[in-house]
């Protein structure tokens, strides 16, 4: 396959004269991944009834073998969902909770994760307890430190991202986990931006449920999101659509949540297959200093952090925009930087200031942060 930079971009369907620095937000899929799509989709449509009944059940377990493959899980013990939202909320929706007990997380959990929370909080009369992280981030102690203080009696369960959806920061999952497992509570992990961003291993990592998203870094179809659950963590454990498999396993309950268009799912291991044709290692190293070469010079031009080191990173970070932006609606900036510079990049508020999240993906250029460059005038 081509080398890396602008010329992968005729692998997909970006508009021309627009640099797209937001691929964390919504990803972009390759023409050879949703062509594979749109043959499952005519296959279904060929004969609705046989493939529903007959052809889905078996090609679906193939898929979720595929992508349990490549994330080091068991198949049995994996499903597909929509996106990672709906996998955080199956899972906060389906635990006992009571009043009094705590979840715990970050403030730089996903703000759709934290209004699921939020809601079986008021549903329950649980709890929501949120570690503040301030920026620039130099290392994961203090939240080492925080954790140790704040996990406690009531703690049912502990939040926590694998990459931080507002920075692109990496948390250590591993010893997180290890440090709540050691005192009996249970972890979920939001790993939205990991599949295909960095090398995942779910099984190593201790946890008790992990979902993802395929759209991204996986180059699948949008609709494509994944949940793993541990054997034991499995037991309360409920698709959001009840439907026919409800009581029957995971797979039951997951494989089948009613009649929809099931090609989103099927195509992953299409999406699997076109990051393996780029080399997946060569591909994370690649978008790695990428984004780490552009957060030091957006950096240096606006005279402000970045929010961590380039270590703490996969394939995107956050810079700290120019003081004469800090009062501006971030929604309005995003659109003068598209409708003036051609430029989509995510902004963010974080701890009361506005940082620019950057992502990296393989065909861009190591000039395409120069629009960026601009806003420090």
């Amino acid at each position: 396959m081509t080398a890396f930079g602008p010329a992968l971009r005729r692998h997909f369907l970006l508009e021309r004269g627009t640099v797209f620095l937001n691929h964390g937000s919504f990803g972009a899929t390759p023409r050879a991944v949703l062509a594979v799509a749109e043959r499952w989709r005519a296959r279904m449509e060929a004969n609705p009834d046989r493939f529903m009944r007959e052809v889905l059940p078996r090609e679906l377990r193939k898929a979720a073998g595929a992508l349990a493959g490549f994330t080091g899980v068991k198949a049995q013990d994996l499903v597909f969902v929509e996106n990672a939202t709906a996998g955080v909320n199956a899972v906060l929706r389906s635990l006992p909770l009571r009043a009094g007990d705590e979840i715990l997380s970050t403030t730089h959990g996903y703000n759709a994760v934290r209004q699921a929370i939020r809601f079986v909080c008021s549903r329950t009369g649980a709890k929501s307890l949120e570690i503040g992280i301030g920026l620039p981030l130099h290392d994961f102690d203090f939240l080492f430190r925080e954790l140790k203080k704040r996990i406690g009696r009531k703690t049912r369960l502990l939040v926590i991202d694998h990459i931080s959806s507002p920075t692109g920061l990496v948390f250590p999952v591993k010893r997180i986990a290890a440090l709540a497992r050691a005192r009996g509570v249970p972890v979920l992990v939001d790993g939205a931006h990991a599949p295909g961003q960095i090398a995942l291993d779910i099984g190593a990592l201790g946890v008790d449920w992990y979902t993802g998203n395929c759209h991204k870094w996986l180059f699948a179809p949008k609709g494509s999101g994944f949940l793993w659950a541990r054997r034991p963590a499995q037991r309360h454990l409920h698709a959001l659509a009840i439907s026919h498999g409800y009581g029957r396993g995971l797979a039951a309950e997951f494989d089948w949540p009613g009649t929809r268009d099931f090609s989103a799912w099927l195509a992953v291991p299409a999406g699997i297959a076109f990051l393996r044709r780029l080399n997946a290692t060569r591909a994370r190293n690649h978008i790695h200093e990428r984004v780490t070469a552009w957060a030091a010079q957006v950096s240096e031009a606006w005279g402000t952090p970045v929010d961590g080191p380039a270590g703490l990173h996969g394939a995107m970070m956050a810079v700290r925009l120019p003081e004469r932006w800090q009062r501006a609606d971030p929604v309005r900036v995003m659109a003068q930087l598209l409708a003036r510079r051609r430029t989509v990049v995510a902004i963010n508020s974080i701890g009361g200031a506005l940082w620019a999240r950057m992502s990296a993906q393989v065909y861009h250029s190591a000039r395409d942060c120069e629009p960026l460059l601009e806003l420090a005038g």
